[in-house]
C-alpha cells in the first residue's frame, strides 16, 4: 500500500506570457484580416466576364445605338443578370478599342457605387485603318445581384 503511483509534474507556466502571447496572436490575426479593407476603403471587386458580339442578350443590343455615340459606362439588369457596358463615342476610324481591366463597387460618403476601370487603345498614327465611322464598345455580364445607383467610369490607361 505504499506504492502509491504519483503523477509526473508539470512544468510550472507563466501564466502572464501565455496570456500576453494569445492576445498578441488575436490582435495579430484581426489586423491581417481587417487592414487590407481599411486599406482599400471598404472597395470590392467585382468578378466580370466579357462577351462576344454574340453573347450579348438582345435587350442590350437594342438599347445599344442610343448610347454607344457617347463615351460613358453604364450598367443594365436583363433576366436578373447585371451587365456593364462601356463606350467609347463615335470615331471616323477603325482601329479603336475598349477594354474593361476592372470593376469595382466603391463606398463613398455611404453611398456605394461601381466603378469601371477602362482601357481606351487608339491606332498608331502609322498604321492603315479603314475609313468609316466605328463605334467601340465591350460588354461584359458581372456577378453582381442588384444595379448600382451610380456608375462611373476611369480610364486608366490610353494606348
Amino acid at each position: 500500500m505504499g506504492n502509491k503511483k504519483r503523477l509526473p509534474r508539470l512544468p510550472k507556466v507563466n501564466w502572464k506570457l501565455l496570456i500576453t502571447m494569445i492576445l498578441i496572436i488575436g490582435v495579430a490575426t484581426t489586423v491581417i484580416k481587417c487592414v487590407p479593407n481599411l486599406m482599400s476603403g471598404g472597395n470590392s471587386e467585382v468578378e466580370h466576364m466579357v462577351l462576344d458580339k454574340e453573347q450579348i442578350p438582345e435587350a442590350i443590343s437594342e438599347i445599344l445605338p442610343r448610347y454607344k455615340m457617347l463615351e460613358r459606362a453604364l450598367a443594365a439588369k436583363v433576366d436578373n443578370e447585371i451587365y456593364v457596358i462601356v463606350t467609347r463615342g463615335e470615331k471616323q476610324t477603325a482601329g479603336y478599342d475598349v477594354e474593361i481591366k476592372k470593376v469595382e463597387v466603391v463606398e463613398e460618403e455611404e453611398e456605394k457605387k461601381l466603378v469601371v476601370h477602362a482601357i481606351f487603345k487608339d491606332p498608331n498614327p502609322d498604321d492603315i485603318v479603314t475609313q468609316s465611322m466605328t463605334y467601340p464598345y465591350v460588354v461584359a455580364k458581372t456577378e453582381l445581384e442588384e444595379l448600382p445607383p451610380k456608375i462611373d467610369l476611369q480610364i486608366v490607361e490610353h494606348e
